[in-house]
């Protein structure tokens, strides 16, 4: 076996996908991506320096895809087959990321919206809950195929939710009832201001863990992060004979 072999073998054994982290501090309950009781598969987490919700959802990530690509390259050298990200914003690397990393990406869940588009009956739409509606751009949805009229609603600017989840309270502050409660709120408007949509797809990372939530309170299928990288892991895992 020649050197170059010998180099090019995963420096840890058994990683299936790379989460590239926003650098954040609030609490990432059980069931979202970025909490490690989520999975059941070794998955490898890395902190891309600077990349703080303000820079990735206000300004565009406006800098950060160079860092965002080292930061990748090096979860691939350490063998995962995968990679994906904690920031639904995200998608404006998608085809970036595709085109100069080696393995498959997946950057947002709202990758989905197009698939579960063609899932439901005629006359119904996809519906996206985020945690920023303005933020949230044509450019956002284009660079992954979704159509710029699909319903949509945001997390209200000064909601706890949203306050917590950019890092604008202090992580003592979250409160799971009130979260659980605001996303149940949010999705009923969604429901409300759109009565045709009948599916809810979550751009937010954070959001999966009060997906069973809205589910009662909608009576609708909600599609978010986890659900999508639990189908891409068993994609891309090699499994033992």
């Amino acid at each position: 076996m020649n050197h170059d072999s010998l180099l090019s073998r995963p420096v840890v054994h058994g990683l299936t996908l790379g989460v590239l982290m926003l650098d954040t501090r609030f609490t990432r309950y059980p069931g979202e991506i970025g909490n490690a009781a989520t999975w059941s598969v070794p998955l490898q987490f890395k902190i891309v320096r600077g990349a703080t919700p303000a820079r990735v959802i206000e300004d565009e990530g406006r800098g950060l895809l160079d860092p965002f690509v080292d930061a990748a390259q090096e979860l691939i050298d350490m063998g995962v087959r995968g990679i994906t990200t904690s920031c639904g914003f995200l998608t404006l690397y998608q085809q970036e990321l595709s085109a100069r990393l080696s393995v498959p990406v997946a950057t947002s869940a709202l990758l989905q919206v197009p698939m579960v588009q063609r899932m439901l009956p005629a006359g119904k739409r996809v519906g996206i809950l985020t945690i920023n509606q303005a933020a949230l751009t044509d450019l956002h949805l284009t660079a992954v195929g979704v159509d710029t009229t699909t319903p949509m609603v945001g997390m209200p600017e000064e909601s706890l939710f949203r306050r917590v989840f950019t890092d604008r309270a202090l992580p003592s502050e979250a409160d799971f009832s009130v979260l659980e409660l605001e996303m149940v709120v949010a999705a009923q408007s969604l429901v409300a201001q759109y009565p045709d949509v009948g599916a809810i797809v979550f751009e937010c990372t954070n959001m999966p863990p009060f997906a069973a939530a809205v589910r009662r309170a909608t009576g609708l299928p909600v599609f978010d992060v986890v659900g999508m990288l639990r189908w891409f892991i068993e994609a891309i895992r090699l499994q033992s004979a």
